[in-house]
């Protein structure tokens, strides 16, 4: 079970995004990264392709980000939060370590 999952709320804490809070959009090779709307955007220059239909100039593209350099934002403390894991009715839940409220 993964610490941080898609759609959860994020806080940047490293990076030069540092401060942003969004929403996870994926989780990318093997939970090390996630990808993060609007956190991490660069900018690709593209080539043109008339064979694919593509049409060419610069995209703004969103890359992934290390999972170090995120942590989960808690909502009811206004920070960044640390989270736990604990058994529930024989079920693993998440729970902030700051509150013991379950996350989600």
């Amino acid at each position: 079970m993964r610490k941080i999952r898609k759609g959860d709320e994020i806080i940047v804490i490293a990076g030069k995004d540092k401060g942003k809070i969004a929403q996870v959009s994926a989780v990318v090779a093997e939970g090390q990264k996630v990808v993060v709307d609007g956190v991490n955007v660069v900018k690709k220059h593209v080539r043109p392709n008339p064979m694919k239909n593509v049409q060419g100039g610069i995209e703004s593209i969103t890359k992934p980000i290390d999972v170090s350099n995120v942590a989960i934002y808690n909502t009811e403390t206004k920070k960044a939060d640390r989270i736990g894991f604990k058994v529930e009715n024989g079920e693993k839940v998440r729970f902030f370590k700051s509150t013991g409220k379950l996350v989600g």
